[in-house]
């Protein structure tokens, strides 16, 4: 789906705050309500805009511990990926999961109750034989940067012409 500029900025609106009305989205984007409203359900039927998500600052609640896994598979198959991979999906303390090149097979962030309970679960994957050869753990101690919305403009940039 090609966007234009217009798309791009009903994006980096909703972005910033899914409970955004019709009039001020439109306002935002310099567009009457009716066509504004029409442009971003196309932007949602396309799956381009896949959902809507609250921001949970879960430490004002309870304190938790953030973990980065990286995880080295024993063999790799399709089968042993497709294993992992669904054990993986079936843990809700693990919220992310990204399949890397290089020299890990996948890197997890996880986040548990404390450290016992990363533990815990850790264990529990070992003890499940889902092919885990080795994995490292990495405690996150301090939250430096972490964006939910995509800096869309610098991605989809057409990229400048060489002046060589």
């Amino acid at each position: 789906m090609k966007l234009d500029a217009i798309d791009l900025r009903i994006l980096e609106a909703v972005q910033r705050d899914g409970r955004i009305t019709k009039v001020a989205l439109a306002e935002e984007v310099g567009l009457s309500p009716t066509p504004c409203w029409m442009r971003l359900q196309k932007l949602e039927k396309s799956g381009i805009v896949s959902g809507y998500h609250a921001r949970v600052a879960v430490r004002r609640m309870a304190p938790v511990a953030s973990v980065m896994m990286e995880v080295t598979l024993d063999n790799h198959r399709q089968a042993d990926f497709d294993r992992f991979e669904r054990a993986v999906a079936a843990i809700p303390e693990i919220i992310a999961c990204w399949s890397a090149g290089g020299g890990v097979d996948y890197i997890l962030k996880i986040m548990a109750a404390d450290i016992d309970a990363y533990q815990r679960l850790v264990d529990g994957l070992l003890n499940r034989e889902i092919g885990i050869a080795r994995y490292f753990t990495y405690i996150v101690t301090k939250t430096v940067k972490e964006k939910t919305t995509l800096p869309l403009s610098v991605l989809l940039a057409a990229p400048e012409a060489s002046n060589s």
